[in-house]
């Protein structure tokens, strides 16, 4: 109830700065200092039909927080307080690094969308690590890993990333769709992917062999979108996430509306949309898959997991609902559920697709 009242205090300020005062506020919770607001945004997993289960772990709630929000883990106890099923970290790489220059995020409030050019900017992944282990945990925690934007061998940084993470993570992303670093998405087809995939795969058995996730850029014709399902398939990969920002620019009214980078939020939404339903039949489900982008109530989220989405991911509308938004989307997905008679989110996954 207080969002409305803040959001033009947060909107007054560079957007970056306001999204770190954001995560300084929930990197508070749980301690002696959190603050009586977010205290009672404190919300559950929510209604047990909610509960379902994806790439062999159990969710609480199919609605996750996508990586990009809270990249070196500092706030991921208050996260899962706002009811999320799953919170992602990241993208972390080998080594610290600062990213592109500032400012790099830019508020596009008349389309509720956001645009950035962050570079994977983070503190490394070695001293993210020690806070995602001391996390008190009431969902289940992704890892998010990438590649340093000056590496010599970007493969051999996932296979570390991936081996590191794996020891913590209750699942492990590999993301090679972010727009901002150079050359990167070529990682997502032929030999590279390939070869990624497979030192992926053998790099995630420490201690237990862990879910391996890969994120996806929803700026792919259809012959890419065939090669990453089939490489999929072929090399174990547990889940796709479909899917990142996007370097398009469908019709747009905010002044910010050409600076570079990946645009998310609500225009991103048909595409990644289109995208959901591509992947679902170039995999023919037989990978789960995640749908990223636009989500910003129950009914669109419903949308996706009838459309053959096991779970869903938040990010940019957060910036414009405020962090009640996940515990609104729980709560009305089990009505939607209800309504239609379905017992679970399992049941309803794919019956519209």
């Amino acid at each position: 109830m207080l969002f409305p009242l803040l959001r033009p205090i947060l909107f007054a300020l560079d957007a970056e700065r306001a999204h770190n005062l954001t995560i300084d506020m929930l990197a508070a919770w749980g301690r002696d200092n959190t603050p009586p607001m977010l205290r009672k945004l404190a919300r559950g997993p929510g209604d047990a039909c909610l509960r379902t289960t994806v790439a062999g772990l159990d969710f609480a709630n199919p609605v996750g927080l996508a990586a990009g929000v809270d990249k070196d883990g500092r706030a991921i106890d208050g996260f899962f307080a706002l009811g999320f099923g799953s919170v992602e970290i990241g993208t972390l790489t080998p080594l610290p690094q600062p990213g592109n220059e500032k400012p790099r995020i830019f508020r596009l409030a008349a389309d509720r969308a956001i645009i950035n050019r962050l570079g994977f900017n983070n503190g490394g992944i070695d001293a993210a690590l020690p806070r995602a282990q001391a996390a008190k945990r009431t969902g289940l925690l992704g890892i998010n890993v990438g590649a340093n934007k000056d590496a010599a061998d970007r493969i051999e940084d996932y296979r570390v990333g991936v081996a590191k993470a794996a020891r913590i993570a209750d699942y492990v992303t590999i993301n090679i769709s972010s727009p901002n670093t150079p050359g990167l998405r070529d990682l997502q087809h032929g030999a590279a992917l390939a070869e990624l995939l497979a030192a992926a795969d053998a790099a995630r058995n420490a201690p237990e062999r862990r879910p391996l996730f890969l994120k996806v850029a929803p700026d792919l014709n259809t012959q890419e979108i065939d090669g990453i399902a089939r490489a999929a398939i072929d090399h174990r990969v547990d889940a796709l996430i479909v899917s990142n920002t996007t370097l398009s620019r469908p019709p747009l009214k905010s002044g910010n509306a050409k600076e570079t980078g990946g645009l998310s939020g609500a225009p991103l939404a048909a595409l990644a949309r289109t995208r959901l339903a591509d992947f679902r039949k170039a995999s023919g489900g037989a990978v789960p898959l995640i749908s990223v982008g636009g989500i910003d109530s129950a009914d669109e989220a419903y949308a996706r997991i009838r459309a053959g989405a096991g779970l869903v991911q938040l990010y940019s509308a957060l910036v414009f609902a405020g962090p009640g938004l996940p515990g609104r989307i729980t709560s009305g997905l089990a009505q939607l559920l209800k309504r239609d008679g379905f017992a679970n989110v399992a049941d309803a996954v794919g019956t519209q697709a």
